[in-house]
């Protein structure tokens, strides 16, 4: 398999990954004291891409002291706005990802017919 293949494929499971952890964002984001996470993506050797998850610690918005929660509760940091601009990108970066392999199949497939 070509490296143009490779990368695209390990960009396109980053984006899996980024996909994942921006669900549970979304599905989590009414839920009292849950902080969101992150994916980060990093480029590795020879060619490829890797996910690092971490948790974000900024706080959420102050719920008011009362009987059942008692004091300290907030509700998630999660933005749902900018939760939904990452699916936008992660759209972008599938999709760019998927015209990268199908150009290099094309391309491969051009070169086997040149030599046959």
């Amino acid at each position: 398999m070509s490296e143009a293949i490779n990368t695209a494929l390990s960009a396109l499971r980053a984006n899996f990954r980024k996909l994942d952890v921006t669900a549970n964002n979304l599905s989590n984001a009414n839920t009292q004291d849950f902080k969101k996470s992150r994916a980060s993506f990093e480029e590795t050797e020879p060619a490829g891409v890797k996910v690092t998850i971490s948790r974000v610690e900024t706080p959420g918005t102050p719920l008011p002291a009362d009987e059942i929660l008692g004091e300290g509760h907030e509700m998630s940091n999660v933005s749902v706005e900018e939760e939904l601009v990452d699916l936008i990108a992660t759209r972008h970066a599938f999709a760019a990802n998927v015209k990268t392999i199908q150009a290099e199949d094309e391309m491969q497939g051009t070169l086997l017919d040149i030599l046959a």
